[in-house]
């Protein structure tokens, strides 16, 4: 896929934009950030507005005209170009890594799935998935453990009411024998 680096007119600097807020949103630790509902929106409009900051700034604007072009103040457009924001940050670190060629390697790793909603780097399902799979190791030896304790508090029943029945009985040879007495 070619990247506009230096775009020129208006379609380079929104492929470069795109290219920029999606390949940012999609690195494992951005997924973590945006995990939390409350904070998403917040991190997505950040994001979006330092991935235009940047891609305009590499078209050559100057910060007034990005500030008017995206509808926000000049000194949050600063602080994102400068890397003040942790947005800025990333998205600037996305640009070097696509500067080095390694977009491909960003797009082969974010193999995404969308699941109830839900965006998950494959890293991370990888993950979850070995982890949920130990967990159902764990249910299934639980479960072992707890038919087997079923199991002995069955037979530990049986050898108690085995004891009250000869109990019961020597109770009641007693009461004979006092009876007698």
């Amino acid at each position: 896929m070619e990247v506009p680096l230096n775009p020129v007119g208006r379609e380079e600097i929104h492929r470069l934009e795109s290219i920029l807020l999606f390949a940012t949103l999609f690195r494992p630790e951005v997924i973590e950030l945006i995990k939390d509902p409350a904070e998403r929106l917040t991190w997505v409009d950040s994001l979006a507005v330092a991935a235009g900051a940047i891609a305009r700034e590499k078209a050559g604007m100057t910060v007034r005209e990005i500030a008017e072009e995206l509808g926000r103040t000049e000194q949050t457009i600063r602080k994102h170009l400068k890397g003040e924001t942790k947005a800025g940050q990333l998205v600037r670190e996305t640009y070097e890594l696509i500067k080095q060629g390694k977009l491909d390697e960003l797009v082969r790793n974010v193999e995404v799935l969308a699941k109830g909603g839900q965006l998950v780097a494959m890293e991370e399902y990888e993950k979850l998935k070995k982890e949920k799979e130990e967990l159902e190791a764990r249910v299934k030896e639980l479960e072992e453990k707890v038919r087997s304790l079923e199991e002995d508090n069955r037979k530990l029943t049986a050898k108690i009411e085995n004891v009250r029945r000869i109990l019961g009985d020597a109770l009641s040879r007693i009461k004979e024998i006092e009876e007698l007495l």
